[in-house]
């Protein structure tokens, strides 16, 4: 039996409770599309970046935001989307995911797994473009980030929270630095970013591979984006990977960020400003290409103690064409960068590798990021190297020479041949500084040339069986106090003895 009155009851209490939600939605219509871009009209409270959702769950940026219209660029393939079609405010600017659940994964520029090892737990995101720390939120840089390779390493030292540029001709090394400096962070409590700008995907699988086997990609997350994806995934990628490291330094933790390289990111912009019609300046880039990389670039800091005392390294790496650094995107990056490690074609066709041209390349931050052992073998390095330089090009004229002369040739020789070092063999702090205190005191004088990488490596691995307590004393208290030097003395005569 249907009682009516309860009935009644029921329709009443469930009329009480009824919460009408109106949601409001501000929609737009594409106008155009082409070449990865559309122009929207309708969406009047678009904000600068926000991200916009088409009808086939694409999502873009709002770049251009003009009088009539609104031009979006689109992240992924247009291929599916039309005049007409309806687009939707999301009121998100655009962020990217962030958080340690990335290391060891290669990620898209939208932080989209591409590994294929499964999705990433991580609940926090963070805005692609952020305000660089100020002047009071930062610190001098002044500690050392090693990279293990030792002609950087002593003469053109990198600091947590420095910019050092990597420029130079294709093919000349540029990635294989930026990757012995990630291998050499393996237990050193630094988190890496590697940003891949429109590189190809056999290319990014094969690095990958390189870090994984020298156990470095657990502490590394790649970001790459493909030639063939969107100018705007290309332009979006160093951005994307410099929030997922900025995450990192705010929790208080060191990292290194590559960006490799920058010469495609301007390329990349210059593509979607010319197809949004933004007015090209010289080589027809837009006016803001400096501003584009100075606010990528100043991200890098190493933040006050206030602030948690973490710190962003960052490599970005140009790529010149014959030998040009005067062209406009290098000398814009030297400009904003603390120093450039440059690279020449002729050293490497020498067989000098790491190709690194120690008078063009500089660290403006110089020995303040060194260690007092390191800036102790240091000193005398540089100096044999330039006198060596000065008297190498003389002696390509002169037909006699003096016997002071022919021994500082002989002695510079020596000296660049022990700069040389194999790739993905970065070197702790405490070799590198032996090998050079034997070199600048003497006692690779009587070795022959072809016969010093042998000669280097016999002498640490000697180092290491018969006196291990002088290279921790160097790696512990970071100094050449006497007593050691002594003991590395006795060590290397007894060692030449019997090489």
């Amino acid at each position: 039996m249907i009682k009516a009155d309860e009935i009644a009851g029921i329709l009443k209490q469930q009329i009480a409770d009824f919460k009408g939600e109106v949601r409001e939605d501000e929609v737009g219509t594409v106008i155009e599309v082409g070449a990865n871009l559309a122009r929207v009209y309708g969406l009047r409270g678009v904000r600068a970046s926000e991200l916009v959702e088409f009808p086939n769950g694409l999502q873009g940026i709002a770049l251009n935001l003009e009088e009539d219209n609104v031009g979006v660029v689109i992240m992924g393939s247009d291929a599916e989307i039309k005049e007409g079609d309806r687009v939707r405010r999301t009121g998100r600017i655009a962020s990217v995911p962030v958080g340690t659940a990335l290391l060891g994964r290669v990620v898209n520029p939208l932080g989209q797994p591409v590994d294929g090892k499964g999705p990433i737990e991580t609940v926090r995101f963070r805005t692609i473009e952020n305000t660089a720390p100020s002047v009071v939120e930062r610190q001098p840089v002044k500690q050392p980030l090693q990279t293990g390779i030792r002609a950087i390493d002593a003469l053109i030292p990198i600091g947590k929270g420095q910019r050092e540029l990597i420029i130079g001709d294709r093919s000349t090394g540029k990635t294989a630095i930026a990757i012995d400096t990630i291998i050499n962070q393996k237990g050193r409590n630094v988190f890496c970013i590697y940003v891949a700008i429109g590189q190809k995907n056999s290319t990014v699988a094969a690095l990958a591979q390189i870090l994984e086997q020298k156990g470095a990609m657990e502490y590394t997350t790649i970001v790459a984006s493909s030639p063939s994806e969107a100018a705007a995934l290309r332009w979006l990628a160093p951005f994307a990977g410099c929030s997922m490291g900025e995450e990192l330094m705010a929790e208080g933790k060191d990292v290194l960020i590559v960006y490799d390289d920058l010469t495609k990111h301007a390329q990349s912009y210059r593509e979607m400003a010319l197809l949004l019609r933004r007015p090209p300046g010289r080589e027809a880039y837009p006016g803001d290409v400096f501003y584009l990389h100075s606010r990528l670039l100043e991200r890098a800091a190493k933040l006050s103690d206030e602030l948690g005392g973490g710190s962003m390294t960052a490599l970005p790496v140009i790529e010149t064409q014959a030998g040009d650094f005067s062209a406009y995107i290098p000398t814009n990056v030297i400009s904003i960068t603390d120093g450039q490690i440059y690279l020449t074609p002729n050293l490497f066709f020498q067989g000098i590798r790491p190709a690194v041209d120690v008078g063009l390349s500089v660290s403006r931050v110089g020995g303040s990021a060194q260690t007092k052992a390191m800036k102790s073998v240091a000193g005398q390095l540089k100096l044999e190297l330039a006198q060596y330089r000065d008297l190498a090009a003389f002696a390509k004229l002169a037909s006699d020479l003096d016997k002071g002369t022919q021994m500082q040739l002989m002695r510079g020789e020596k000296l660049t041949e022990l700069l040389k070092q194999a790739q993905y063999q970065p070197q702790p702090v405490e070799e590198q500084v032996a090998i050079l205190y034997a070199a600048t005191n003497g006692y690779a004088n009587d070795i022959p040339t072809p016969k010093l990488q042998a000669w280097a490596r016999g002498l640490i691995d000697f180092l290491h069986q018969k006196h291990p307590d002088t290279l921790d004393s160097i790696r512990t208290s970071n100094q050449l106090g006497d007593d050691v030097k002594a003991k590395l003395n006795a060590a290397f005569t007894e060692f030449n003895t019997s090489f």
